[in-house]
């Protein structure tokens, strides 16, 4: 399957150019670059660093993909980006490699969707099936789950881990982090409930759902702390792997912050 390379589009030597791979006027693409199978450049898209795209992934006009990191610590050390295959990257997007002060790499999962103008800072990692919308904008350092959405115009600052399954509607700024199956919301985001509707659309049972929603408003009870709370719930729910899922990112998270209820959920006895 041969590739296709419009004459406008400067490919520098070195670069690693897969079978059936497309590339259209305009384009620059680095000498450290690899482009898998079948990805495609529509036009404009400038590619560099030491970035590997994989198969099928998509790129739209005036997307920066693996350019230098923005980070005024960042002396040119050799850091990485990664992109998985049968992503759509579409216009405006930023996404940075990693720094050394965050362990060197960028990596991004498999069916992702990047919409207009996101951004995805350094060493920042996100998992697969992930979607940004518009104006979505990731700092660095940031660590995302799979399945997760963010609406447009949401925000998310360095550090922060945003679990499995979540939600983060439009225009959130999100400080702490947010539980895996959980919807967080506002201009400081607070944990709004579960994204149920997302549950739904993934295939997760109505009894699956009611165990994660019964186990939600334990954890978030207004009785003892929290970390007694998830010994509690850890207890009851000893067969059940999506609560376990919760419970082993909030202890993951050490004495990180986490998205908490704007207002005490009673007593769930």
């Amino acid at each position: 399957m041969e590739s296709v390379i419009h004459p406008t589009a400067v490919i520098e030597d070195g670069a690693k150019i897969g079978p059936g791979v497309k590339i259209g006027p305009f384009c620059m693409v680095g000498p450290e670059v690899e482009l898998g199978e079948g990805c495609q450049l529509l036009s404009h898209v400038a590619v560099a660093g030491r970035t590997t795209i994989g198969a099928r992934t998509r790129i739209f006009p005036f997307a920066s993909i693996g350019h230098i990191p923005q980070d005024l610590k960042y002396r040119g050390e050799p850091s990485t980006l990664t992109i998985g295959a049968d992503c759509m990257i579409r216009e405006g997007v930023t996404i940075n490699p990693g720094t050394e002060g965050g362990g060197m790499q960028t990596v991004i999962g498999d069916r992702c969707a990047f919409l207009a103008n996101s951004h995805v800072g350094h060493d920042t990692k996100v998992g697969s099936d992930v979607i940004l919308s518009n104006n979505v904008m990731l700092a660095g350092h940031v660590t995302v789950g799979d399945f997760v959405i963010f609406g447009g115009g949401s925000a998310v600052i360095q550090f922060t881990r945003v679990g499995s399954h979540a939600f983060v509607g439009g225009m959130s700024g999100l400080e702490n982090d947010l539980i895996p199956y959980g919807m967080a919301i506002g201009n400081r985001a607070h944990l709004a409930g579960l994204n149920i509707i997302g549950l739904r659309r993934r295939g997760f049972t109505r009894e699956q759902i009611h165990e994660i929603r019964r186990a939600y408003r334990l954890l978030f009870a207004d009785e003892g702390t929290l970390s007694e709370r998830v010994e509690d719930v850890a207890a009851e729910f000893d067969s059940h792997p999506f609560v376990h899922e919760i419970l082993d990112f909030i202890r993951a998270g050490k004495d990180r912050a986490i998205c908490t209820p704007r207002d005490p959920i009673g007593s769930a006895g």
